[in-house]
């Protein structure tokens, strides 16, 4: 038997209060975003660790899913990690100072620059993403993997609209 959370006696309130309205919506988002601030708090903890900010993992991580030799162009980097052109130059400027990142002449590209993992930044991002798989298996625990596959692809029904925005 689950016991009874927060989101609960939310629920009994407004039931109490306004007992015309279907409250399952209420009842599913609240408990998302109350997880969300969890996962967030989870996140910080294993980057910090790392020393690393959330916003350096995002870029090391995308550079580190593409693959040897770990780079992308500025506009891949974009489009990975939702952020404008301004804002990853800042990002990138902020990470080769730390020695996490460097840029490199395109190949295909005499105009164009290439992002590219530095050792220290491969090991920085891989430290931190493995603190975070164990951060979120933590607060996995009290569901079987058959429910964490159901629960994921509940989720993804609901993200799926959204895709490319």
């Amino acid at each position: 038997m689950v016991g009874r959370d927060e989101v609960d006696a939310l629920l009994d309130a407004w039931a109490r209060e306004r007992g015309d309205l279907d409250l399952g919506p209420v009842a599913v988002f609240s408990r998302i975003s109350r997880l969300g601030h969890h996962v967030d708090r989870a996140r910080r903890a294993a980057f910090t660790a790392h020393d690393i900010e959330p916003w350096e993992f995002d870029v090391l991580a995308a550079l580190r899913r593409a693959g040897a030799p770990y780079e992308l162009s500025p506009g891949r980097l974009l489009r990975e990690t939702l952020v404008t052109s301004g804002t990853m130059t800042n990002r990138v400027d902020r990470l080769a100072t730390r020695g996490l990142v460097e840029r490199h002449p395109d190949p295909s590209d005499r105009r164009g620059v290439l992002v590219r993992l530095t050792p220290e930044g491969k090991e920085a991002v891989d430290g931190a993403f493995s603190a975070l798989l164990d951060a979120e298996r933590d607060l996995l625990a009290d569901l079987s993997a058959a429910d964490q596959k159901v629960l994921a692809g509940l989720l993804r029904r609901l993200l799926v609209p959204f895709a490319g925005e």
